[in-house]
């Protein structure tokens, strides 16, 4: 191959990354789609940091006994990833994963694994301990959950990610079952002592996000 192939081709596997801040959840999801629908194979992947206002997203398996028990006034979002309800709010790191499988040679578990890895090698950087679960996606520290996971395949492509608590109102999770688990545990960074900003912790995500997909 030559050099410039080379510089091509990396170019095209370095994913592109967009930090939006905060934006509505809807809208959103119909940009990852349009953007999907309209890549093809030269197409470079892009990683989006953000973060969304209060919103519960209930996935394609959904069931109505993880729904909200009491009305909080936070929308209910049924939307086209994988697994049960979650919550994102202000205060939550999102980093939607816009990715060419087919080009990385990955199929949806070694992906999520790695997901899960990048979080982990990010908390082991403030020496805190955690890892995923083979049941129940995700990354926990101890038994309580600080990152949800979830994503969409289409033509061979993905979209959504993941959310990782940083300083988020906890209050919202108490109101469902969190990814379909009843009276499963919900951590944040800020309560396991990293006073770090949003800023510096979501480019510390991206970075160990980047190094995993290598």
């Amino acid at each position: 191959m030559s050099d410039l192939s080379a510089a091509a081709t990396a170019a095209v596997e370095t994913p592109r990354v967009k930090h939006l801040g905060t934006v509505p959840y809807v809208p959103t999801l119909a940009q990852m789609r349009e953007f999907t629908a309209q890549r093809d194979a030269q197409t470079r992947d892009e990683l989006w940091l953000l973060e969304h206002p209060p919103v519960y997203t209930v996935g394609i398996a959904g069931k109505a006994e993880h729904l909200p028990r009491t009305d909080n006034g936070i929308p209910v979002e049924r939307i086209d990833r994988g697994g049960q309800i979650t919550y994102h709010g202000p205060g939550q790191l999102v980093l939607y994963l816009l990715l060419d499988l087919r080009r990385r040679g990955l199929s949806v578990r070694p992906l999520v694994r790695r997901m899960e890895q990048a979080v982990v090698r990010l908390l082991a950087g403030y020496g805190i301990e955690a890892q995923g679960r083979d049941d129940a996606p995700g990354v926990y520290v101890g038994a309580a959950k600080i990152a949800a996971l979830g994503l969409r395949v289409r033509n061979g492509c993905c979209y959504h990610g993941l959310a990782l608590n940083v300083d988020v109102d906890l209050a919202p999770f108490l109101a469902i079952n969190p990814c379909g688990y009843p009276g499963m545990a919900v951590t944040r960074l800020h309560d396991l002592g990293i006073t770090e900003s949003r800023e510096q912790i979501g480019d510390r995500l991206v970075c160990s996000m980047m190094e995993t997909l290598q």
